[in-house]
């Protein structure tokens, strides 16, 4: 049977409406998307809190007579609570040591030691560095003239970058708040994440996908970042309370290596060893070094507790997920990597892991 012509136009028509129809979704999506990319991190962490605190919030809810909005408000300001507390005190700890590290100077009283005679005879900056220390031990006032230039931008680049950390500090607090939000309204974003999975898996795979991706988060959330941040705050309150010069800047050392699951040693052992150099080996320097010892330590008793609930994420795939989301998102990024990246790495391997039986249907993944 030949095709006609009227068959061939109805066929172009139709073609031609797939493709309009097609042209302007892609267009719609792509708006939408430029619109929503401002909040993108914002709503992402926002997810990942509420689905992380939402046992939480469910086990409040029966204690105070089922109310959705009282049990979110109260999740949301104790934790404001947390946060803000302890980052008071480090930064009341921060000041005072810049403007006592300021009073000395400007009252003379600092001094740099002359340099041993042996350090000119380092390889390649020896004779440089020595030049440089001896100017420095005679006239520091005049060093720093000297490279006030470089002074000057090193300057700039801190502010930039604590600047970065205040913002963060605040879309933290928002997406705090705005999961709240997403808590109080619980259920129907349960059945809406439900619907969704299934409109894209099906009605046999879409809860499945759904409840791995809800532990997912929550393991990595709980495991990884959770436990980053209580070690933050146990050694930054510990620094804090010694009076460590730059107590905040390390706290946040401690969080930085915690998400990336290198060892909180790396901070506190020269700490500890600088306490006992400055101050001696009194009472009060013996016991701030076991107990930021112990708090360095305090991921091997939290790991299992948490991190074993949910799935099993390896390493590698969070330290990945921590570095790629610091250097796209900045620190709210270092917290949203981790959890996308463990998220996509458990469906990717689901997907793998559904092998085609010869009646063409799927095999179940065991998980």
């Amino acid at each position: 049977m030949q095709p006609t012509p009227t068959r061939d136009k109805d066929l172009a028509r139709e073609l031609l409406d797939v493709l309009i129809r097609a042209g302007l979704i892609f267009g719609l999506v792509i708006f939408c998307f430029e619109v929503f990319k401002p909040f993108l991190h914002l709503m992402l962490w926002s997810m990942i809190l509420a689905t992380t605190l939402y046992p939480l919030h469910r086990r409040l809810k029966s204690r105070l007579g089922n109310s959705d909005r009282r049990a979110a408000t109260l999740i949301v300001l104790f934790a404001i609570a947390v946060i803000l507390v302890p980052l008071y005190l480090i930064g009341i700890s921060m000041t005072d040591s810049v403007q006592n590290a300021l009073e000395v100077v400007k009252d003379g009283k600092f001094h740099i030691p002359p340099p041993d005679a042996s350090v000119a005879n380092w390889p390649i900056i020896g004779q440089r560095l020595y030049d440089y220390w001896v100017q420095g031990a005679a006239d520091l006032i005049g060093l720093a003239e000297k490279f006030a230039p470089q002074l000057k931008g090193a300057s700039l680049v801190v502010l930039s970058k604590l600047a970065g950390l205040g913002m963060g500090l605040l879309m933290f607090i928002v997406a705090l708040i705005i999961a709240g939000v997403f808590m109080a309204y619980g259920e129907n974003g349960h059945r809406s994440a439900l619907q969704i999975a299934t409109r894209i898996s099906g009605p046999r795979r879409g809860p499945q996908i759904a409840h791995l991706c809800t532990a997912t988060t929550r393991a990595v959330a709980q495991g990884v970042v959770g436990i980053a941040f209580i070690q933050m705050l146990l050694i930054g309150v510990g620094f804090a309370v010694m009076g460590i010069p730059g107590a905040g800047l390390l706290a946040l050392a401690v969080l930085l290596l915690g998400i990336m699951q290198l060892p909180t040693s790396l901070i506190t052992l020269p700490v500890i060893v600088f306490v006992f150099v400055t101050q001696g080996a009194t009472l009060a320097t013996i016991v701030f070094a076991i107990y930021v010892f112990l708090a360095g330590l305090s991921d091997n008793v939290l790991k299992p507790l948490l991190l074993g609930r949910g799935v099993d994420v390896p390493m590698p795939v969070v330290l990945l997920g921590a570095l790629g989301g610091m250097v796209t998102g900045g620190i709210i990024g270092l917290f949203i990597g981790p959890v996308v990246l463990a998220v996509g790495y458990q469906l990717f391997w689901q997907w793998v892991e559904d092998q085609p039986q010869r009646d063409g249907t799927i095999e179940p993944t065991q998980t």
